[in-house]
């Protein structure tokens, strides 16, 4: 025999007992109503709480264990008034409290999950800002060994070889000298894609607006951009909106088959948003394609969010929207 059925078996003989004792007294009033209550109201809480701690912690789990205790209040409370048979139905307030304690813990488990949430997202998003960094630095130390590295150790070998040629061979060290030049001049390319790679100088020098007007002059489809940025934005947020209209224009070019673009920045309720339209053949999708995917991560690190609407046949728009604070 189970728990539950043996309480369960214990009201039925308590409340049997008490209407033994009842009959044997010599009856009136029937008081073994309320002995039947009283087990009745232990068993239902019982039943209630059990159900309601079964939920995993947190607040879904004190918001069922709160209306679990003001239903079985507001249940008793119904029942003593049956019992006492009727008239002026006085539960009416003791539903009406319970059910506004029930209302104000909902409305604050609801925001306290929405907080939980949010720090679910912005864990995750740190995850892979510190993620995304590290395969960022091992880029730039491959790029620079791989490239302005190995320019820079030519640079010197043709340096110390035309040093040893300048008193025997003044041609062939000239020679030497001007392919020194030449890998100075590639070393520092390459230096400059790096860092462009890494926060691009015009975005620094005139702004975020300007930044993507000069990615729109050297894009092969024509592009109009229309709106300004506000003023204040972090460089880390200039930088990944930057680079995320670079991605999503760069995709135009590549994958859209397009005629025109257009980049439009708008600033409402407390949110900018950076529109990026085509007039393609659509069906980009932010789950199936790595450079939207790497978009949206490096939105997630401050805070913004990307939305993509590419039906199959276009045209497409994806959205950045940044909180202002």
């Amino acid at each position: 025999m189970t728990g539950v059925t043996r309480r369960l078996a214990g009201a039925v003989a308590l409340s049997a007992a008490a209407t033994a004792a009842w009959l044997v007294t010599g009856r009136g009033e029937f008081w073994p109503r309320w002995v039947a209550f009283a087990a009745g109201v232990v068993l239902l809480g019982e039943a209630v709480l059990r159900r309601a701690l079964r939920l995993p912690p947190g607040p879904r789990r004190w918001l069922a264990v709160d209306a679990a205790v003001c239903g079985l209040v507001a249940t008793a409370d119904l029942a003593v008034y049956v019992l006492t048979g009727g008239g002026y139905f006085w539960p009416a307030w003791t539903i009406l409290g319970m059910s506004a304690i029930v209302a104000v813990h909902a409305w604050a488990a609801t925001r306290e999950n929405a907080l939980a949430t949010r720090i679910a997202a912005l864990t995750r998003s740190r995850r892979t800002a510190v993620d995304r960094q590290a395969a960022e630095l091992k880029r730039v130390e491959r790029d620079l060994h791989d490239g302005a590295q190995a320019r820079l150790v030519s640079l010197a070998l043709s340096l110390g070889l035309a040093k040893d040629l300048v008193g025997r061979d003044a041609d062939g060290a000239a020679k030497l000298v001007e392919e020194a030049r030449q890998a100075a001049v590639a070393a520092l390319d390459d230096l400059r894609a790096v860092m462009h790679s890494i926060h691009p100088a015009v975005l620094a020098d005139r702004g975020l607006g300007d930044a993507v007007r000069a990615l729109a002059l050297d894009l092969a489809v024509p592009a109009t951009v229309s709106g300004d940025p506000p003023a204040g934005l972090s460089p880390a947020t200039e930088t990944a909106v930057y680079f995320a209209v670079a991605e999503a224009l760069a995709n135009v070019v590549k994958h859209s088959g397009a005629t025109q673009a257009e980049v439009a920045f708008a600033t409402t309720r407390g949110a900018l948003r950076v529109e990026i339209r085509d007039d393609g053949t659509g069906g980009a999708d932010p789950a199936t394609g790595s450079g939207l995917r790497g978009i949206a991560d490096r939105l997630d690190a401050v805070d913004a969010r990307l939305a993509v609407t590419s039906p199959p046949g276009g045209p497409t728009l994806v959205t950045v929207t940044v909180p202002l604070r």
